[in-house]
């Protein structure tokens, strides 16, 4: 529509456009789509995929425990940056979209997969010096595709039916924060969303497994 528009508003200029009126439909805009989020049994499935008695599978874990203990994006999670992490205070240094800075605290559990990566399986991976956290196989910083497709190969590992990306892992982290009552400001800062509006795509989710649960309980239903 917006081509279309350009195209008349160009012809009416040359004064060889068909003697139409521009058409004044407001844009056509796609629904708001509900984020995915794993059940619990899945997300266990997934973390426990990897072969963490191979740095690769050390690195991979560590990247998905990150990815949902912090609920941070791809780009945030292989962007960061050894100094930028705090395993004494349990807390990441993260800077996310516009260059916005946030603290996000890391989970006791997700800490000690964090530390053993870092003890022996990125130091298998290290061909020269580097102050990224996550690395590829061959030293080099690890890139958004890498990530999907370590991702991918461990869901279909796990027997993951659905499509499982590093954003899933991010909206399972925000699902379970608002399922376990954290206040919707506090997420919003958490996830490192500008808007509340993108925030509250979550709540929705929400509400529809409470219905869910609701009518399967209901002596009404």
């Amino acid at each position: 529509m917006s081509s279309l528009r350009s195209l008349l508003k160009f012809l009416k200029k040359r004064g060889g456009g068909p003697p139409i009126e521009l058409p004044s439909v407001s844009g056509a805009r796609l629904p708001k789509r509900v984020p995915k989020a794993l059940q619990m049994g899945q997300l266990e499935a997934l973390l426990n995929a990897p072969k963490v008695e191979e740095p690769t599978g050390q690195r991979d874990r560590a990247l998905m425990e990150l990815i949902f203990g912090a609920g941070l994006r791809v780009s945030e999670a292989c962007s960061l940056r050894l100094a930028e992490m705090d395993l004494t205070t349990a807390a990441l240094r993260v800077t996310g979209k516009r260059g916005k800075t946030r603290l996000v605290p890391l989970p006791a559990l997700t800490v000690p997969w964090i530390e053993a990566y870092l003890a022996t399986g990125r130091l298998a991976l290290v061909k020269k010096p580097t102050d990224l956290v996550f690395i590829n196989e061959h030293g080099q910083p690890m890139s958004r595709s890498l990530a999907y497709r370590i991702f991918e190969k461990h869901a279909k590992a796990a027997g993951i039916a659905v499509h499982v990306g590093p954003h899933v892992l991010r909206h399972t982290y925000a699902v379970q924060l608002l399922k376990g009552g954290a206040d919707l400001r506090a997420v919003q800062e958490l996830l490192g969303h500008a808007s509340i509006s993108t925030t509250q795509v979550y709540t929705q989710l929400d509400l529809e497994e409470v219905q869910r649960k609701y009518k399967a309980a209901h002596p009404r239903k």
